[in-house]
């Protein structure tokens, strides 16, 4: 990724997982889709919105009188940013050290293994 995404905080990517699953949509429909889920009210929604639309992680448009929003960067963008910082603040920037961390503090299913084996032969088979 050659340039820096804005930060987003834990709960304005609630506000983008929103806009990720159905974009372009009204402040309305996400303060209803976001409300469902959680018990924020309307004003703490429409400002984590406008801290998006500040940081450059969202977009508005005119529609009429009101205004249509959609993010300006995809999840996939968004999660190898975050996945490359926790990386990086944890785990010195090594991704060993993370799946040790995983194998001796978490409960690995048998298919968390086979997929984790898999990827291991896919990257060695790319190295040779």
């Amino acid at each position: 990724m050659s340039k820096s995404l804005p930060p987003i905080s834990e709960a304005e990517s609630r506000v983008m997982d929103v806009l990720w699953r159905k974009s372009p949509q009204s402040s309305e429909d996400i303060v209803a889709a976001l409300q469902q889920d959680s018990n924020w009210h309307e004003k703490t929604i429409r400002t984590l919105l406008n801290r998006l639309l500040g940081k450059g992680a969202a977009a508005a448009e005119k529609d009429g009188r009101r205004y249509l929003y959609s993010p300006t960067l995809t999840r996939e963008q968004w999660q190898s940013q975050e996945s490359r910082n926790l990386l990086d603040r944890v785990f010195g920037g090594r991704l060993s050290p993370l799946l040790v961390h995983f194998s001796a503090h978490e409960k690995l299913s048998a298919k968390d293994v086979a997929e984790l084996r898999k990827l291991l032969d896919a990257i060695e088979k790319k190295g040779r």
